[in-house]
């Protein structure tokens, strides 16, 4: 059964042009080309990617958190209370007026000790500033390399100027160590992403990201296995372009650096059209769904590869919306740079009451207002942002 649904998955009728076929990627005469069975060299690099990754963050971003100034707020736990709790994991975090009146005169707590019950039990369950730290760190460090590593590869080839040579002698195209390497990094590093999604911080466009990292993940590995290398290739290298702004703004965020993310957030929303909005729609994707058909006639493969481009680009239109936004708002208004992707922290008024109990806890009495960065705090939508 399985035998015969992958003969069918794989006729070359569905992922070839007209004529040709597998046998045209058997290596012959020195010539070496992608193969499907390569693929699974990705799965301990993506193991691997975990390993090194849990390294990284003990030992360089969690000291580079420290030297940037990222600090940790002590947050108080909520005491125990089994009917508040219960509530709490199996109806919802976010308790209405009524359900607050309803659970005091269950627990004898009065609404005032309910809502901050809810408030101290939802800050628990926030990632803490020097997790969200690490990972940024993490994703920026290999955007970084990964961009730098796809343009050294990439600098001397013809179709990094000239787009129409991703056709030329297709799919017959020989397959450099440079692209391999290119390839299986890039799609264990995404697979790793796949695996320690659960672990990670999750934010609002959770779901979103997973559409993202499956499709990335089928277009690398689609491409590979019908011989799509080149244009495999400069698709990873218009995505790397810009990710690693984001990351670095995130990172600046993290320590209260306000100047330095608001601008490098500007810098990354400019690259980011530029790259996702225009480069991959009008160069990119006129290029994999305008030019093939004047050479080749339409087939199966050549539906599914523009499909899964086309998926991407509605992921790119959807965060180009909510990264404009944020910088509209930066740029009218001089507001602090929010990550709308992301849950929204207590308001300063909630946290402003915790800090108060914790310092009267300690014998202190608070007699100014909440200081950020060294200045009164202005907007009082959210002191923290992702």
């Amino acid at each position: 059964m399985l035998t015969q649904l992958s003969e069918w998955f794989w006729q070359e009728q569905l992922w070839f042009p007209e004529g040709l076929g597998w046998a045209d990627l058997e290596d012959r005469d020195g010539r070496v080309y992608a193969k499907a069975s390569d693929l699974w060299v990705a799965l301990p690099i993506a193991i691997l990617f975990l390993i090194i990754r849990q390294i990284f963050e003990r030992t360089v971003a969690t000291p580079l958190a420290s030297l940037l100034g990222v600090k940790e707020t002590v947050r108080l736990k909520a005491p125990h209370n089994p009917t508040l709790e219960s509530y709490y994991c199996k109806t919802t975090k976010n308790p209405t007026q009524t359900s607050i009146l309803s659970l005091s005169k269950q627990t004898g707590c009065s609404e005032r000790q309910v809502q901050r019950w809810f408030r101290r039990r939802r800050n628990q369950d926030r990632p803490s500033l020097l997790k969200k730290f690490r990972e940024a760190s993490w994703r920026f460090t290999f955007y970084l390399l990964a961009f730098i590593a796809g343009l050294a590869a990439l600098i001397d080839k013809p179709w990094l100027y000239d787009l129409k040579e991703m056709w030329q002698g297709f799919p017959v195209l020989t397959l450099l160590p440079s692209q391999y390497w290119y390839y299986m990094i890039e799609l264990g590093f995404y697979s790793s992403l796949l695996f320690s999604v659960a672990s990670d911080v999750k934010r609002k466009d959770f779901k979103e990201q997973i559409v993202h990292h499956v499709a990335t993940i089928l277009l690398i590995s689609f491409s590979w296995c019908v011989n799509y290398i080149r244009a495999g290739t400069l698709i990873m290298l218009v995505h790397d372009s810009s990710d690693y702004f984001l990351e670095s703004a995130k990172m600046f965020n993290y320590a209260g650096w306000r100047n330095a993310c608001n601008y490098i957030f500007i810098v990354f929303a400019a690259v980011f059209i530029v790259t996702r909005l225009f480069i991959f729609p009008f160069r990119i994707i006129y290029c994999t769904w305008v030019y093939p058909v004047t050479v080749y006639r339409p087939f199966f493969g050549y539906y599914f590869f523009n499909g899964l481009l086309m998926t991407l680009q509605c992921l790119h239109i959807f965060w180009a919306v909510l990264i404009l936004r944020i910088a509209i708002r930066f740029l009218t208004n001089n507001e602090k740079v929010d990550d709308e992707r992301s849950d929204k922290d207590e308001t300063d008024e909630s946290e402003d009451e915790e800090e108060e109990e914790k310092k009267k806890m300690d014998g202190k009495v608070v007699k100014n207002g909440p200081l950020l960065n060294g200045y009164a705090v202005h907007n009082n939508n959210h002191r923290k942002t992702e």
